[in-house]
């Protein structure tokens, strides 16, 4: 597993709606997932730090997990099939490690509630990543990364990724 950070949540309508931007640690490829507008809510609220007098959905998962004596201590985003991704709760209790397959929003909406960290499968890494150049002495500009990944998506063609139909 390679580490993975939230670099930008979008609204990206040539995306089809909202796309979660994840870059790896330390390297130049990044990862463009569509998710859903409500979660795409959830997460930002959880980034903003916004609180509800009531639990959302996603307050409730974290908050069942560490009632039930369990932490979450990772999310892994394990393999894409056909544009779709999947994911992983990894859930440490009692020394033994629980996996819970979820999509990929779902888990992240609860990761960055809780402060897991996320990773992401070298293959998925290989699959569905995006290369983008580094710019010298400063953080990736995420204008840049979306602007890259345009650049790429113009240039793409189905036949770029074969078939396995």
């Amino acid at each position: 597993m390679v580490a993975v950070e939230l670099l930008a949540l979008r609204d990206d309508l040539p995306l089809g709606g909202p796309v979660l931007w994840l870059r790896e640690v330390g390297g130049r490829r990044v990862l463009a997932i569509t998710i859903g507008a409500r979660e795409a809510e959830s997460i930002g609220w959880a980034l903003e730090g916004i609180e509800f007098p009531r639990p959302m959905t996603h307050d409730l998962m974290a908050t069942v997990v560490a009632d039930l004596g369990a932490t979450l201590s990772e999310v892994r985003i394990t393999h894409v099939d056909a544009g779709t991704f999947f994911a992983d709760l990894v859930l440490e209790r009692q020394g033994e490690t629980l996996r819970i397959s979820a999509r990929p929003s779902d888990a992240i909406a609860v990761a960055v509630r809780v402060g897991a960290t996320l990773s992401a499968d070298e293959e998925v890494l290989v699959e569905a990543g995006i290369e983008v150049e580094e710019p010298e002495e400063a953080d990736l500009d995420e204008g840049e990364v979306v602007e890259q990944f345009r650049e790429f998506l113009d240039a793409v063609t189905p036949e770029d990724f074969g078939s396995d139909r």
